[in-house]
């Protein structure tokens, strides 16, 4: 049987705490109870008391804001100004009381009056002028004006943090919830200061009551003494004048402390500690400041008349701190260089140096040093500039969002080469002839040009590299010239296209998703994920993608699965029902001028794979023996020429019950042909059938 845990200590102060929980009682009693202390009168030992409680208070709230890292750690001080304000002036006026009243206002401020000032209401009265201009003119009106200041600033400043907030979360690198967060954190500051700069009109005020309470406890002292105690002027003014000053200096002291916090809490910028290790950070990094302010004052030293003494103690002081830090740079750079060496070591030898290099790039174009010039834009390569318009192009055609093409030199591959790479292996090759333009017959040549022969690889025609003199003439001969980029950028372009449902992926996918519930959260809820998961999904969308349908049009993919995910879970079906639905655009995709070129199956070719069509588990599939796969394939291939004779794509029309089954016998051996079913022709398109294939 385990042992029972000891119980942790309980915070009176933290969440859930007796006084956190009755937080909003005590305050509201406490703003009562000083509010009835302006007109109760008070024993002078709690009066004592309360003046105690008065200066921890404002000792407390500078110490508080000197450990603060940012003013809005301590937002709750505006409030805390006007209390503490309130509570000084209930203070001042108990005080008064007393002092009127019976000529004495308790041990505290006789001390004040007596020990403080010697005795001396002049000097005391001098004291308290002082302490009055310090804290009304100096600090009081410099922390209103840069509260004022620091209020307009921000609220100047908030639609341009806001637009950088949103445009950081757009770029994806920033969260939903670090947004808000971040909002929140601007709007508190506005308020922040907003409300520091009515507060320290609190602060003013209580100056100016100040003076006028203690004219105001003079001028009726004198009065009540002479008229009342029967005390003659000299003695009156001497005893009502130590009482008030003694008042005004207990009351001025904690006035003072918590003018200089507000002061403090308002200039603090670019803080990243409390301020006193920003202070010394910051004033005690460089070692030459403080070897030059030695020279500097033993100069001052040996100039005959100024005291020789403080200026060489303070000499010697500041050399002594400037050795100090020259010191600790030095270990700290020694420290530095070694941590750098044991780090630089640990991180070959760590697993995690390892582990990154397991990742792999979607997409990757290698390419030879001789290749180079087409990527820097210094000598006028424009491949970057190409890429995004491939990129944009894909996403305009297909829907898809091509990941990002890493390009890297390779000095292992011909000089002239470049390698195109999908998720780390090589999916096609070609080579380039930068000073070359690449010349292919479009069927309207009628005079050749010479040059050097080689292949085009994007479609693999028979094409030549010709030199940049032979351009123009080989244009008039028929043929059609484009530059090395274009041939790489077109090659890589078809790349992209054939290999598109590999590129699409479960997390593009999500992003897919993502974007369109933006504008349809409605149609998103309904099928993700609830009917279908965002790998069924993708899975769909890879199918439209391997026969090059554009899944830009998601609202329509998904409205369909939404109707047909409830009937089966077979991806390829669901498929078949999408293209139905995107009928127009297949139609417009592959009609040329109202008419759709193609050959059609023989009826009982139809039948057959149909009939050989077996369904399991995992999907369907068709069973059809070697010898009459063979004969299906040669039919095709000799029906085919019949349309690319004529120039026209090569397209198979079958019936929807077939389609997907007669392209999955034929995908491998006819790559590149288009399979078409009546359901995915819109009734407007006339159908000319130029072959029908049998077996």
């Amino acid at each position: 049987m385990a042992a029972p845990q000891a119980a942790a200590p309980s915070n009176i102060f933290g969440q859930g705490s007796f006084i956190q929980k009755y937080s909003d009682v005590m305050i509201a009693v406490a703003i009562i109870t000083i509010v009835v202390m302006m007109i109760i009168p008070l024993p002078t030992l709690l009066l004592d008391m309360l003046i105690c409680l008065n200066i921890t208070i404002a000792l407390l709230l500078v110490m508080a804001v000197i450990y603060n890292k940012e003013a809005l750690d301590l937002s709750i001080f505006p409030s805390l100004l006007l209390i503490t304000t309130l509570f000084r002036l209930a203070l001042n006026i108990s005080s008064t009381r007393l002092i009127l009243l019976d000529g004495y206002a308790g041990e505290v401020i006789t001390a004040f009056g007596n020990f403080v000032v010697g005795g001396n209401p002049v000097v005391g009265f001098i004291m308290f002028v002082i302490l009055v201009a310090i804290n009304f003119i100096v600090i009081t009106k410099g922390s209103e004006r840069v509260a004022e200041v620091s209020a307009r600033f921000t609220l100047d400043a908030m639609p341009g943090k806001q637009m950088s907030i949103d445009a950081d979360l757009n770029q994806g690198a920033i969260t939903d919830a670090e947004a808000k967060i971040r909002r929140e954190k601007i709007q508190h500051e506005a308020d922040f200061f907003g409300a520091m700069d009515g507060a320290s009109k609190f602060v003013k005020g209580d100056a100016i009551a100040a003076i006028l309470i203690m004219f105001i406890n003079i001028a009726g002292g004198f009065i009540i003494g002479m008229m009342q105690r029967n005390l003659d002027a000299a003695q009156a003014l001497q005893t009502y004048t130590l009482l008030t000053v003694g008042e005004g200096l207990v009351s001025q002291i904690p006035a003072l402390l918590i003018s200089t916090a507000t002061g403090l809490i308002v200039t603090r910028a670019g803080a990243e500690g409390n301020i006193g290790s920003d202070m010394v950070g910051q004033l005690f990094r460089n070692d030459r400041i403080f070897f030059i302010l030695t020279g500097v004052l033993l100069f001052f030293a040996v100039i005959p008349g100024l005291p020789g003494i403080p200026f060489l103690t303070l000499s010697i002081a500041c050399l002594f701190i400037g050795r100090l830090l020259r010191q600790g740079t030095e270990v700290k750079a020694k420290t530095q260089k070694e941590e750098k060496k044991v780090q630089e070591k640990k991180k070959a030898t760590t697993p995690e140096n390892i582990v990154s290099l397991l990742q792999v790039d979607p997409m990757e174009l290698e390419i030879g040093y001789s290749l180079i010039p087409l990527v820097d834009t210094g000598q006028g390569g424009d491949l970057l500039d190409r890429i995004v318009m491939i990129r944009r192009q894909c996403a305009l055609e297909l829907g898809l969002v091509v990941p990002t093409i890493r390009i890297r030199d390779n000095i292992q591959i011909k000089p002239n080469a470049y390698i195109i790479k999908l998720k780390g292996i090589e999916i096609a090759k070609g080579e380039l002839m930068l000073d070359h333009y690449l010349a292919m017959n479009s069927g309207t040549v009628f005079e050749e040009v010479p040059g050097i022969e080689t292949t085009e690889p994007a479609f693999g025609l028979p094409a030549l590299w010709i030199p940049e003199n032979e351009r123009e003439q080989a244009e008039l001969n028929g043929y059609t010239v484009v530059d090395a980029v274009s041939v790489l950028a077109t090659h890589l372009t078809e790349v992209i296209k054939q290999h598109a449902d590999e590129i699409l992926g479960r997390q593009e996918t999500q992003n897919l998703v993502d974007n369109l519930k933006k504008t349809n959260q409605a149609l998103v809820d309904e099928v993700v994920p609830d009917l279908m998961s965002v790998g069924e999904i993708q899975k769909v969308l890879a199918n439209l993608l391997r026969e090059r349908i554009s899944i830009r049009d998601m609202a329509t993919i998904l409205e369909v699965l939404s109707d047909y995910a409830r009937a089966t879970k077979d991806t390829e079906i669901l498929t078949e029902y999408v293209r139905h639905a995107m009928a127009r655009q297949i139609t417009q995709q592959n009609v040329q001028n109202g008419t759709l070129p193609c050959i059609t199956l023989d009826p009982a070719l139809e039948n057959r794979i149909a009939g050989g069509v077996q369904r399991t588990d995992h999907g369907s599939y068709v069973s059809l023996d070697p010898d009459s796969l063979q004969n299906l394939v040669n039919a095709l291939n000799n029906e085919l020429p019949k349309l690319t004779n004529m120039g026209y794509q090569p397209i198979v029309l079958t019936s929807p019950a077939v389609r997907l089954y007669f392209r999955k016998l034929v995908e491998r051996s006819v790559p590149g042909l288009i399979v078409l079913s009546q359901a995915e022709i819109e009734q407007s398109v006339e159908i000319q059938i130029l072959g029908v294939v049998k077996i």
